[in-house]
């Protein structure tokens, strides 16, 4: 399996495939208190399709391809909520493969309307109109699907381990900025590509970094009441199994956000910096802020944003997409928007 060890170069000023922009995503620091504990965002929806996860969908393509498991003008097979497949698009694009994708109608109108734009075929689990998550119902009609067509590879992303090998140079690129002095990392846990892949390669240089995972309430991968929510790519519903990627082990604590709660620090930390989040970035982040407080003076937090707001213009930052599903709130966008004010402890206006 190939390895991505050493963290990318810069980006050459020409290149020939969209896969060569992967990486070298920027850091921004969102906050920093009165002791010097900072809060990073590593800001993955830099890459292209605006998402981290093209990083595993290359990876898992290249995995297939050096196992043989996927020949020239084959197909590849996702059960996706958007942001895989966007990925599994432009790398299907790419190397002269079709992609279908398995998708329902839960997943962002914007992720479908561009996968499609870039070639895939979308087949769905569910009529028009149901907006559940359907996570274990797309998986098994992917299998299916792969198991029944000659040169079909479901890359199957919530049990293939090239997933986790693929983030492994986000830990590069961290240890590099940062010079080693990170000391959370903070992240979305639904396959548990992201966070355990980042997490496990940076252990090996940072050993002390605390892990800590973040689904929405209503996910099970951290314990129940299960429930629906609506943070999209994220958490593992009721009747889906649990990632192969989640690795407890390395976990040091898990945690769940509400809807409610994520969606407005998603759309308070665009209102106050101009920086857009994607729904369960905002989960991400609501709680790395709450913990700001508290934090150890001199101490780095990362969170990964794993992709940015813009996809979710019709759902999040839409007010009657809100309001019609009761995740409208005042009374909290308020909330994070007095912590966030609390904890930016230089105006923006004095930090360039």
């Amino acid at each position: 399996m190939s390895h991505p060890d050493t963290p990318p170069p810069h980006h050459p000023p020409v290149v020939r495939r969209v896969c060569e922009l992967i990486g070298g995503t920027p850091l921004f620091e969102l906050c920093r208190t009165e002791s010097d504990a900072r809060l990073l965002l590593k800001l993955e929806q830099c890459n292209p399709t605006g998402t981290a996860k093209i990083r595993m969908a290359l990876q898992m393509v290249l995995d297939a391809e050096e196992r043989g498991l996927l020949r020239p003008g084959g197909r590849i097979i996702e059960s996706t909520s958007g942001n895989t497949g966007l990925g599994l698009a432009v790398v299907a694009a790419e190397r002269g493969y079709t992609f279908t994708a398995v998708v329902d109608h839960h997943a962002s109108k914007d992720k479908l309307r561009a996968m499609k734009a870039m070639g895939a075929e979308l087949v769905y689990v569910a009529a028009e109109g149901d907006e559940d998550l359907a996570t274990a119902a797309r998986e098994e009609l992917a299998e299916r699907m792969a198991t029944e067509s000659d040169n079909a590879y479901f890359t199957e992303q919530h049990n293939n381990r090239a997933n986790g090998l693929g983030y492994h140079p986000v830990a590069h690129e961290l240890h590099a900025a940062l010079d080693g002095r990170i000391d959370v990392l903070i992240g979305a846990v639904g396959t548990g590509g992201g966070l355990f892949g980042t997490g496990s390669e940076l252990r090996r240089t940072v050993p002390e970094v605390r892990i800590v995972g973040v689904e929405p309430k209503g996910s099970i991968a951290f314990g129940p009441p299960a429930h629906d929510y609506h943070q999209s790519g994220t958490g593992t519903p009721e009747g889906a199994t649990i990632g192969a990627m989640v690795d407890y082990s390395l976990l040091d604590e898990g945690v769940k956000v509400g809807d409610v709660e994520a969606f407005a620090t998603a759309r308070t930390v665009a209102r106050s910096t101009g920086l857009m989040l994607g729904g369960s970035a905002g989960g991400v982040v609501y709680e790395a802020l709450t913990r700001m407080s508290s934090s150890a003076p001199g101490t780095t937090t990362v969170a990964l944003v794993n992709d940015g707001g813009e996809k979710y213009l019709d759902t999040v930052f839409d007010d009657d997409w809100m309001s019609a599903r009761g995740l409208l709130s005042p009374d909290v966008e308020r909330e994070v928007d007095e912590l966030l004010a609390k904890l930016r402890r230089v105006a923006p206006e004095a930090q360039g």
